[in-house]
């Protein structure tokens, strides 16, 4: 996995497999114990599996103490605004703009639009 993959998203449900992952590679060592070369593969990849998987948990413990950190510094009235509905929209359409798709129409429209369809319609 590469590791902008390893580190984005939940990283925390990621340590738990991880060291899912290296706990059963452990069972494996020891069950094919009398192997000398698989188990020490066995081993090995047990190692490097949990030791990844520790350090991910790691890197969560962090990343969510720098997220309280930093969300505890940013005023109320920022956060608000940040998560409004008009906020959202707007970057929704600039998003759609940056991707190349046209933007949605506007809900509303102007006085001589309003009258061109009243007059089409009749």
């Amino acid at each position: 996995m590469a590791l902008k993959g390893l580190l984005s998203g939940k990283p925390s449900r990621n340590a738990k497999l991880y060291i899912g992952i290296g706990l059963i590679s452990l069972v494996k060592a020891v069950a094919v114990r009398n192997d000398r070369n698989r188990f020490r593969r066995e081993l090995t990849d047990a190692a490097m599996f949990i030791g990844v998987g520790l350090a991910l948990r790691q890197y969560s413990t962090l990343k969510a103490e720098k997220r309280r950190e930093i969300e505890s510094q940013v005023p109320d009235w920022a956060i608000d605004l940040a998560t409004s509905e008009q906020a959202q929209r707007g970057v929704r359409s600039l998003a759609k703009q940056r991707l190349g798709r046209q933007p949605e129409p506007q809900a509303e429209s102007s006085l001589k639009d309003r009258a061109q369809r009243v007059l089409s319609s009749r």
